[in-house]
């Protein structure tokens, strides 16, 4: 039965959560500590820092602002979820009391603390712990809403963050403040207030929207953050799409350009070219008229007949006086007949 009661023991206390433990309960500044931990997902980015105004049962209170960011250590476990990491010990920025912290960086939210006795760093009283409402996210974060036309010409996209909250402690919320960042890749997230007007009573619960908005032009993976009291309550993956309407008026703007300045050139040549003359200009662009088609002459006897030779009109004569006419009186001068006695002639003697 004590056999039984081990092998049970043992993925019963891994299943509570992860666990964090420290080599010694004591180092001071300059010094380090070896920090050990189990029941992390397989394979997990995690980040290791030492925090003050922390305890396990309050969590660091102000997030990681309290922590000694500079001189933290990234760990990854392996694929039974431990992990041992060897970390210095540094002064955090407020007083003790202290514990090493320990918070996935990627995937879903989990985070474990240890009790740290920073030697020779100021203690001090954590802040009261206000007896009021208590904010619990009760349901999975969702990003409702598309993109316009307008995004898919670079404009900034915008979504909005819906869950549900439930307040879990003794007194009334009223109008509470919230934080939503976005995070690129490994960059940190931008955070920005948004405050849900309205009262939640204790125990009860509501639907709780939020507008978030990425810069203008974005595209690719990004990761929306909501905090709430210093402390990161969800995350939601958030794939946006590349604006391609912004390519595709830079590759018109390649070709309208090089054709506007080719027009351009082509009218200062114009210009600039020398004219050619009037009549060159006339004989270039007038077109003769066209001639009328002689009408075709009757056929007989399987041959044409040719039109009869009309007489053409010399310069010298008037159009009645044409050689061979029976009105004509005149005849010009010729040289078939030079031994005519009685043709006048009117060259001299030669």
């Amino acid at each position: 039965m004590a056999v039984l009661g081990l092998l049970v023991g043992g993925p019963v206390s891994a299943a509570d959560g992860p666990v964090v433990k420290l080599s010694v309960a004591q180092a001071g500044a300059g010094g380090s500590v070896t920090v050990t931990g189990s029941g992390w997902r397989a394979r997990t980015l995690l980040m290791v820092l030492v925090c003050g105004r922390a305890t396990p049962a309050r969590g660091v209170i102000g997030g990681t602002n309290s922590c000694a960011n500079g001189d933290g250590r990234a760990v990854t476990t392996d694929a039974q979820g431990a992990f041992s990491r060897k970390l210095p010990v540094a002064e955090p920025p407020v007083p003790c009391p202290c514990v090493v912290h320990v918070a996935t960086v990627t995937g879903a939210k989990a985070e474990a603390d240890a009790v740290l006795q920073v030697a020779g760093h100021p203690v001090a009283p954590l802040p009261a712990e206000q007896s009021g409402g208590r904010l619990a996210i009760l349901s999975d974060t969702r990003l409702t809403g598309s993109s316009g036309l307008l995004t898919w010409f670079g404009a900034p996209p915008s979504r909005t963050l819906v869950f549900t909250v439930g307040n879990t402690g003794t007194g009334t919320l009223k109008d509470p403040v919230f934080q939503v960042g976005s995070a690129h890749g490994v960059f940190a997230p931008q955070w920005d207030d948004r405050q849900w007007h309205g009262t939640l009573a204790p125990g009860r619960e509501t639907e709780v929207r939020l507008p978030v908005e990425l810069s203008a032009g974005a595209h690719g993976d990004y990761t929306v953050s909501l905090k709430y009291d210093g402390r990161v309550l969800a995350e939601q993956p958030w794939g946006v799409d590349r604006p391609w309407g912004v390519t595709l008026f830079w590759i018109l703007l390649c070709l309208v350009v090089p054709a506007a300045l080719f027009r351009a050139g082509m009218a200062v040549v114009d210009r600039v070219r020398p004219r050619r003359p009037a009549a060159a200009r006339l004989t270039r662009t007038l077109r003769l008229p066209q001639l009328p088609r002689l009408p075709r002459l009757p056929r007989t006897g399987g041959r044409t007949t040719e039109p009869p030779p009309t007489n053409p009109t010399l310069p010298w004569f008037a159009p009645d006086s044409v050689p061979g006419d029976p009105a004509g009186r005149l005849s010009a001068p010729h040289s078939d007949s030079p031994t005519s006695p009685t043709t006048p002639t009117r060259k001299g003697p030669t």
